[in-house]
This record gives C-alpha cells, sequence and structure tokens, in this order.
C-alpha cells in the first residue's frame, strides 16, 4: 500500500480517505477496460488465498481503518470549527450525539 511518503510513486490520487498511487490507477483502469461475460459470478478473492496470504493481508486492512478513522476525525473537527453541533454530526454519521461526542470530541472541540 503506497502512502503519501512512500517512494518511487510518480504521481498520488487524493480523496476523502484514501491515497493511491499511479500504479495502482493504471491498475483500476486496466480492470475497468477488462470485460466479464454476462453472468460471471465475482467470487472474493480472499476465498483464493491461503491463510498466510489471508492474514499478510491483515496489517493492510487495519491501516486502511486507521486511514479512515483519522480522516474522520479530521472532518469532524472541520464541522465543529464551523460550529455544527455534535447533535447533526452524530445524525450525519448514523449515531447518537453523545455517541459522536464521546468518540470524537478529545480531538474535535467541544
Amino acid at each position: 500500500m503506497a502512502g503519501p511518503h512512500s517512494t518511487g510513486i510518480e504521481h498520488m490520487v487524493a480523496g476523502p480517505g484514501v491515497l493511491i498511487c499511479n500504479e495502482c490507477v493504471a491498475l483500476c483502469t486496466e480492470l475497468f477496460a477488462s470485460r466479464r461475460p454476462p453472468g460471471t459470478p465475482e467470487v472474493p478473492y480472499w476465498q483464493q488465498m491461503d491463510d498466510d496470504q489471508l492474514l499478510a493481508q491483515l496489517p493492510r486492512i487495519a491501516a486502511v481503518a486507521t486511514q479512515v478513522e483519522d480522516n474522520l476525525g479530521i472532518w469532524i473537527r472541520r464541522a465543529r470549527d464551523r460550529g455544527i453541533s455534535w447533535a447533526r454530526i452524530g445524525q450525519a454519521i448514523g449515531m447518537t450525539r453523545q455517541s459522536a461526542w464521546e468518540r470524537f470530541a478529545d480531538g474535535a472541540g467541544r
């Protein structure tokens, strides 16, 4: 998984909670360009992995979860900077005002 400080990366595409290197974008382009016959079932790639391969993916998935959580915290801080209430923030992310405050208040202001 490429990050903003990875070496050998020509370009990065950024979006909410994601950075994608040029090589991954090229791979995605190839995947979108390839056509599967209609009705071909899509088998999750993890079903084709042995246990060691599957376990090797867990740190990558955990890193993505951390990146998403960090990015969510940043967005919530921006919302709080604008004076948006904890009730509205909680509603936007599917939780109560109290749950949102307990989870994010330390880094997002009160």
